[in-house]
């Protein structure tokens, strides 16, 4: 017991821990100079798996594109291993392009005369087994559970084969075979045969002789379930069970419960749908179980409430077992109040003490043990107020922004406008505020283009610093910002300083 309190005092004096710095690692699909990017292209869903040794991205064409991690250091190989490798070990961690397929199609819906688009919401990874990987991924309305492993592939090898071989093979053919009747009992005419030198028609020496080999082995991806015709509205959220058998999906008023192996029912345990529509005044913006407690999960709504519910109380969670909500300052509330509160995104902590969620102005840590307020609030749009009424007009405000924690849970992040992303300490004490340019390749030698805006040199890697903008157009530190391109997608190595980031169609990759 002493020594436990000694080691806790210890780390009382230490403090926060020092602000991390964060470099550059790879890019994969970058555009040069001018090019324009695919709507198709424009990456819609990103995800770690558990490892951290695989990452998988969709976009909106309904591609989900695997990368697996090629450094090895910590993946417990042995050397002769190592030395097969066709791809360098390096000191911080680098992914792979590994395999891509079609996971959804462009669908029409006959019956209610609606287009439902291919563009991939989300990707969440299941478990890995006898070398295969799993992942589950949605569209709009249908879910699909995907298996991708390598198989050995047949290929037909050079039809001709060696001609002494084929000689001696035919030759000892004809030699074995007894002499063929015609129908009418006589030996057939042989005298059209045109004979080489070792008596075998010409025909024999053409013969050509198929081989299979399967020496080559490839990724196939294979659709081994889909989840389809339960959501009567936009699926935004899909989200796995600590008991790897069940997982959830959600909708603007539903939250349905699937079996991994029933892909003909689900069960419905969230409806928030008023008996009158006219009645609705929030809705469902993003679902996730629990890490650890099979029983437990959260959802957040447009109001900018959190409820977390507990599946042992009731069959049908309409009511909440804690509702987390930061209650607006009186006299502070305006037009744009209940659109910059509406919640896009909410993310367990690893070890599922903490919940941390995204709002348009800001990310909120929150502790499942106090719901009265948030354990810690960090402003990250907070430049942008005077500025609502435009991103009313251009919809900006309502873009939706992802959040990702750290598997140590001493840091969160999220993304912004210009393709920034900002990553804060959030232990007792830490004041660490960090915005890095994800697009920002210092290995890619710059090139102005008049697509893009020029930004100061400044803003790959800057310290927050926490004032007012003092011009129109320009972020807290003072760079200009650009609505066109955002960061809405982002992710965080689940044991490791590594975040992938989307940017459009790039992937970006830091670690620190």
């Amino acid at each position: 017991m002493n020594g436990g309190d000694g080691g806790e005092a210890a780390a009382a004096t230490a403090g926060p821990p020092a602000p991390l710095e964060w470099k550059f690692s790879q890019v994969f699909g970058e555009r040069s100079a001018g090019e324009e990017v695919q709507e198709v292209d424009i990456i819609s869903a990103i995800e770690f798996d558990k490892t951290g040794n695989h990452l998988a991205t969709g976009d909106r064409g309904g591609r989900v594109v695997l990368f697996e991690r090629t450094d090895t250091k910590e993946h417990g190989r042995n050397r002769k291993d190592l030395e097969k490798m066709d791809y360098p070990i390096s000191r911080h961690p680098e992914f792979r392009y590994k395999t891509e397929f079609q996971s959804h199609e462009p669908e029409f819906d006959y019956l209610k005369s609606l287009e439902i688009e291919e563009k991939i919401n989300k990707i969440r990874w299941c478990q890995t087994a006898n070398g295969a990987v799993f992942l589950l991924s949605t569209n709009d309305k249908t879910i699909k559970f995907w298996k991708v492993q390598e198989k050995k592939v047949k290929k037909i090898s050079e039809l001709n084969v060696d001609p002494s071989k084929v000689c001696s093979a035919a030759s000892s053919m004809v030699s074995s075979s007894p002499k063929q009747y015609l129908s009418n009992g006589s030996y057939p005419d042989r005298s059209h045969f045109s004979s080489r030198n070792d008596g075998l028609p010409d025909g024999i020496h053409s013969l050509r002789l198929p081989m299979i080999t399967s020496s080559e082995t490839s990724l196939i991806a294979r659709c081994r379930r889909v989840y389809a015709h339960a959501h009567d509205y936009h699926i935004n959220s899909i989200s796995n069970n600590s008991d790897c058998e069940t997982f959830i999906s959600a909708d603007d008023l539903r939250i349905n419960l699937w079996n991994l192996e029933i892909s003909s029912q689900s069960f419905n345990i969230v409806d928030v749908k008023p008996a009158n529509m006219e009645d609705l005044t929030e809705v469902i913006t993003s679902a996730e179980f629990h890490p650890t407690h099979c029983n437990m999960l959260a959802y957040s709504s447009s109001k900018g409430s959190i409820r977390l519910i507990d599946l042992r109380q009731s069959a049908l969670c309409d009511s909440h077992s804690k509702l987390f909500e930061d209650l607006e300052a009186p006299g502070s509330r305006s037009f744009f109040t209940e659109i910059i509160a509406s919640i896009s995104d909410i993310k367990f902590a690893k070890d599922g003490r903490h919940i941390l969620s995204r709002d348009y102005m800001t990310l909120k840590l929150w502790d499942i043990n106090m719901d009265s307020s948030p354990v810690a609030t960090f402003q990250v749009h907070e430049y942008l107020r005077p500025k609502l009424c435009d991103l009313y007009e251009n919809d900006s405000i309502f873009d939706k922004f992802e959040c990702c924690l750290s598997g140590d849970g001493l840091r969160v992040a999220t993304g912004s406008y210009s393709n920034l992303f900002r990553v804060f300490g959030c232990s007792s004490g830490s004041t660490e505020a960090t915005t890095l340019d994800a697009s920002k390749n210092p290995m890619r030698r710059q090139i102005q283009t008049p697509s893009r805006p020029a930004r100061s040199l400044s803003s790959s890697i800057t310290r927050v610093v926490r004032r007012g903008s003092e011009s129109p157009g320009v972020d807290s530190n003072g760079n200009s910002f650009d609505f066109t391109t955002k960061l809405l997608h982002l992710a965080w190595h689940p044991s490791e300083n590594s975040i992938a980031c989307a940017a459009a169609n790039s992937l970006y990759m830091y670690y620190a």
